[in-house]
């Protein structure tokens, strides 16, 4: 059993980015996230698509080889999660949320990080469209997320440079962020 909240301190080629996880209002979605974490999965995978003014998105393992670069974006972990909507967590400025393919219950391993409030993303209970669940906030690092969300991008809205997760780390207590270490 998971606790209420889990934290995830998230290191990439911009800073740290820390995440408070509720995993009481979506344990599933906590859960797969935490273990895919803790198994390194998430370990140099790229942020794949930014969007000033939208969202920061990665957790594509497509995203380690370059030569797969027209195909970012459409890999997971080999199965699917079911979508777990929550009244009241929606997705506003710094909120974490589950990408899908476009169809309910298909998020598995890609995440992305609100940089607005997108509460057109939000459940509007019609079973044809799917959205996206919310499961977690950023906590610490926002001026990171936002770096990130502003960097040059490509007409397909991919980082010209390589901005990538060299880990995230889970906790049951949040972890202590001084200016240093988010360097």
């Amino acid at each position: 059993m998971l606790p209420d909240r889990l934290y995830a301190t998230m290191r990439t080629t911009k800073g740290v980015i820390v995440l408070e996880l509720f995993a009481k209002e979506t344990p599933k979605t906590v859960a797969n996230f935490a273990r895919l974490s803790q198994e390194g999965f998430y370990n140099g995978v790229r942020f794949h698509r930014v969007i000033p003014g939208f969202m920061a998105q990665t957790g594509d393992p497509l995203t380690k080889d370059p030569a797969m670069k027209d195909h970012w974006g459409t890999g997971g972990p080999g199965y699917t999660i079911p979508d777990e909507f929550v009244p009241g967590l929606s997705n506003a400025r710094g909120t974490v949320a589950m990408a899908n393919t476009g169809a309910p219950d298909t998020g598995g391993s890609q995440f992305f990080i609100n940089v607005t409030d997108n509460t057109f993303l939000d459940f509007d209970k019609d079973p044809q469209t799917s959205r996206h669940p919310v499961f977690g906030r950023v906590i610490a690092g926002m001026d990171v997320v936002d770096a990130i969300v502003n960097a040059p991008r490509d007409e397909q809205d991919r980082p010209l440079e390589d901005i990538v997760v060299q880990s995230i780390n889970i906790s049951v207590e949040p972890p202590l962020i001084t200016p240093s270490s988010q360097s």
